[in-house]
């Protein structure tokens, strides 16, 4: 429920936002080349604030799913003489075309400020590294291996998953070929090359790495206690720290097999032997029978010992100083632009899964999940709505 509204919420502002934006530009243009605005309304419906300023009523309406401009207009009821010149239908072509392209225009300005606002923020992400290859899958074929890192698509640095999956879809679209450079560990760089070529399975709906055959590096904590609460495993004598080697004899090979053996367990006693400052001990743990999501499962009261090191190594951060960018929000926003354009292209051709388009449901998801993840994601998101909005008022 709570994630729902979360979803609702952050839907309302990206939309409020982009609306804004669009209808701002059709106004400011307007006022600019001489023509009355009688109105500006974010919100469709019934008002619930208006305010008015010189010539113009603003306007906040109660469905938060569009808005408009409303300009003096012969076609929509009768205009004085005297202000007839300001009309929108008495207008030159070119001016009554600027106008109109000018909403789409400032959804693209937008874009370059929201993606400049977050190079300066930093954007973070998950470093492009591999976890586990499918046999037989086009990453295998190109001799990806686990623990690689992409580093380039087609000369193009990467620095994120998200970087390097919007890199691959793009050259993908253009040559089938695509080359791209890896690194691992200490072993230097080497370039391989992915047969992406059948597009049509690239583009159909599903996760593009999972298609590659690539999983992505997860953490995976080893079988070693962090911190305990008030319960079996502490009332055992159990510490922070402590490694388990055997559990009844079974070997533990990670936090995760554990937890899965201990839920499977309830109310039955559990050995285990553990390793602490080079010592073994014997432990004898019971858990404690705990229901969820409709099941009874094993509880001991533990949560793993988290490697922060290797959590932080894996994460980047991309940050540009205020200048450097500049240019690089530019590229950013014809990159995308481009890259929605040949999407839409495909989609034409039937190469692209049509859930590919968003709608409000999926729109409000990614809104939610982006405002969840942070201020730099949320915008990001922010801009590449902006952009999808603007070409479709072009098309």
């Amino acid at each position: 429920m709570i994630q729902t509204l979360g979803y609702i919420l952050a839907f309302v502002a990206v939309i409020g936002i982009i609306v804004t934006v669009h209808e701002f530009g059709h106004c400011w243009v307007a006022k600019k080349l001489g023509v009355k605005v009688l109105r500006f309304s974010v919100g469709l419906g019934k008002p619930v604030w208006t305010r008015r300023y010189a010539e113009t009523e603003y306007v906040l309406a109660s469905i938060p799913l569009g808005g408009y401009v409303k300009m003096l207009d012969e076609r929509e009821g009768r205009v004085a003489e005297h202000e007839v010149h300001r009309a929108f239908n008495r207008q030159p072509v070119g001016t009554r075309f600027a106008i109109v392209a000018a909403g789409p225009l400032f959804n693209f300005i937008f874009a370059v400020f929201a993606y400049w606002v977050t190079f300066i923020v930093g954007v973070e992400g998950a470093r492009p590294t591999v976890g586990e290859v499918a046999p037989q899958s086009i990453a295998s074929q190109a001799e990806i291996q686990a623990s690689d890192t992409f580093v380039s698509v087609e000369g193009v640095p990467v620095h994120t998953w998200q970087q390097t999956s919007i890199q691959l879809i793009n050259q993908a679209l253009e040559r089938g070929q695509v080359h791209v450079g890896l690194r691992n560990g200490d072993s230097g760089l080497r370039g391989v090359t992915l047969d992406l070529s059948d597009t049509r399975r690239l583009l159909s709906e599903g996760n593009l790495l999972e298609k590659l055959g690539i999983t992505p590096w997860r953490y995976a904590p080893e079988p070693v206690f962090g911190r305990l609460t008030s319960g079996v495993a502490r009332e055992a004598g159990i510490r922070q720290g402590d490694r388990v080697i055997y559990m009844d004899g079974v070997p533990a090979q990670s936090w995760t097999q554990l937890v899965q053996y201990i839920q499977e367990r309830p109310g039955v006693p559990v050995h285990l032997l553990i390793e602490r400052d080079h010592r073994q001990l014997e432990f004898e743990l019971t858990p404690k029978a705990d229901r969820r999501d409709g099941k009874t499962v094993g509880r001991v009261g533990a949560y793993p010992h988290v490697d922060e090191a290797q959590l932080k190594q894996q994460r980047v951060v991309v940050r540009y100083n205020p200048l450097d960018a500049v240019p690089r929000s530019f590229v950013k926003t014809w990159d995308v632009t481009v890259l929605t354009l040949k999407l839409l292209w495909e989609l034409v051709r039937g190469e692209a899964s049509l859930k590919n388009i968003s709608g409000p449901v999926t729109i409000a998801e990614y809104a939610g999940i982006s405002a969840a993840i942070g201020f730099s994601a949320f915008v990001s998101a922010l801009a590449i709505i902006s952009i999808s909005i603007g070409i479709l008022n072009l098309l």
